[in-house]
């Protein structure tokens, strides 16, 4: 077991659920009619759950993870704001900050992520995933208050590279911030809002990957569908 791995153990079937090459071709093509369907709804959130994915990966091969692992958080990572589909636009493409009613509504979205998936045969581990990224270290987050280990660890993961990504990207209301920024804020909220050894795994990762000369690529799905939009370009 890799130093960098949590001292949290990821529970994981020896076979993967997506091990059938047919099945996994299926799903493949299921996951990008599914995300197409959210780019047309906001296409924010469809390049931000990219963007999550790949940074989720990142850390995962830095903690040592295996491919199958890999797999699971990046399906994960991608669907993790599908919720966002049952979202009303009035609140979901709001050019500002949203009101307090309006942030309810919008705390719903990983109930609805839970939702849509749970139903879809191999996609239990996935909507669990979704349902629990916005839950806290601390046990103050959504939707059911987990904390600590009682929090999946692939919704942990997500969490950081969620608030990674809202931080530095640009809205309509906000700038994007420099990435420094990002880090000291994952950083100072390790143990509260993170999970601290995540948290450090995390950025420590992420500076590594920037400091290679050639970026690394991940498995098959960003990969596939980064290659697809810049063709469409």
């Amino acid at each position: 077991m890799s130093k960098n791995r949590p001292t949290l153990r990821l529970l994981k079937n020896k076979e993967s659920q997506f091990a059938d090459a047919d099945k996994k071709k299926i799903y493949e093509m299921a996951v990008r009619s599914i995300l197409k369907t959210l780019d047309l709804k906001d296409n924010y959130t469809y390049g931000h759950s990219l963007r999550v994915a790949q940074n989720c990966l990142i850390l995962a091969d830095f903690m040592g993870m295996d491919e199958e692992e890999m797999y699971d958080l990046e399906l994960s990572a991608l669907f993790h704001d599908i919720g966002k589909i049952g979202i009303p636009d009035r609140v979901l493409s709001k050019p500002h900050r949203l009101t307090e009613d309006e942030f309810e509504i919008m705390k719903r979205h990983p109930e609805l992520s839970y939702e849509i998936l749970k139903d879809f045969e191999g996609f239990e581990r996935i909507a669990i995933n979704a349902r629990h990224h916005h839950e806290r270290y601390d046990g103050r987050g959504y939707p059911d208050k987990l904390s600590g280990s009682d929090i999946p660890l692939f919704s942990r993961i997500i969490l950081i590279a969620d608030t990674f990504d809202a931080i530095t990207s640009s809205r309509v209301y906000s700038e994007g911030k420099d990435i420094s920024i990002a880090y000291d804020e994952i950083l100072s909220n390790a143990g509260t809002q993170f999970d601290p050894v995540l948290a450090k795994n995390f950025v420590a990762a992420m500076k590594k990957h920037r400091s290679q000369s050639e970026e690394k690529t991940y498995i098959t799905l960003v990969k596939d569908i980064q290659e697809k939009l810049k063709d469409a370009a």
